[in-house]
């Protein structure tokens, strides 16, 4: 995953955090129960992290990048948050380990169509049965464009997404389209006996 100096900056600032508290996580999560035990693939430098951390009990997150990984988990320390730097594409957790699993405008950075399924296996191996997945990311614009440069950026067609989270497995598929994004939904069927 390479980010440009624009986007970190981006990710960090000020207006990103409002406009992801005020509009893109309520919106992502409107009707959506997680459950107690979650965890957040790729939060970057932790903008959702912080939004999360108050509505949970237990916030896990799995971050790629050595260096946010180590300073989200600095700054989350002696809280509900556990930081783990690893890859989500083959994560280091139990199958049916978590109650729900969220990722918030990451996806398009997964540098392969390929990698991203191999994601969305690995969500539904390490959720619950009856565990919902969540989250929203981005569609393509001029805007998106321009904050990618030489970054990394496949974009998930918002068209194709029910097919592919059925794929894996996945049951009760909702996708919605709006504000230059897309939130979804899906869920883990309960295992019958």
């Amino acid at each position: 995953m390479k980010m440009n100096r624009l986007h970190r900056w981006y990710c960090r600032s000020g207006q990103w955090k409002q406009k992801l508290e005020n509009e893109v996580l309520p919106w992502s999560l409107r009707g959506v129960d997680l459950g107690n035990d979650v965890l957040e693939v790729g939060p970057g430098p932790g903008l959702t992290t912080d939004w999360l951390r108050h509505r949970y009990k237990s916030l896990n997150c799995i971050e790629v990048d050595q260096e946010l990984a180590r300073s989200l988990g600095l700054r989350t320390a002696n809280s509900n948050v556990r930081v783990q730097c690893a890859d989500a594409t083959t994560m280091p957790y139990r199958d049916c380990t978590f109650s729900g699993v969220v990722s918030f405008t990451m996806l398009h950075h997964i540098p392969s169509s390929a990698l991203q399924d191999r994601l969305f296996a690995e969500v539904y191996r390490v959720l619950r049965p009856s565990g919902v997945f969540a989250g929203t990311d981005s569609m393509r614009s001029l805007l998106m464009r321009i904050f990618h440069v030489r970054d990394t950026m496949v974009l998930v067609d918002p068209g194709t997404l029910h097919t592919r989270l059925a794929a894996a497995g996945f049951r009760e598929v909702k996708i919605e389209e709006g504000m230059g994004r897309f939130r979804f939904s899906a869920q883990r069927p309960e295992m019958r006996s």
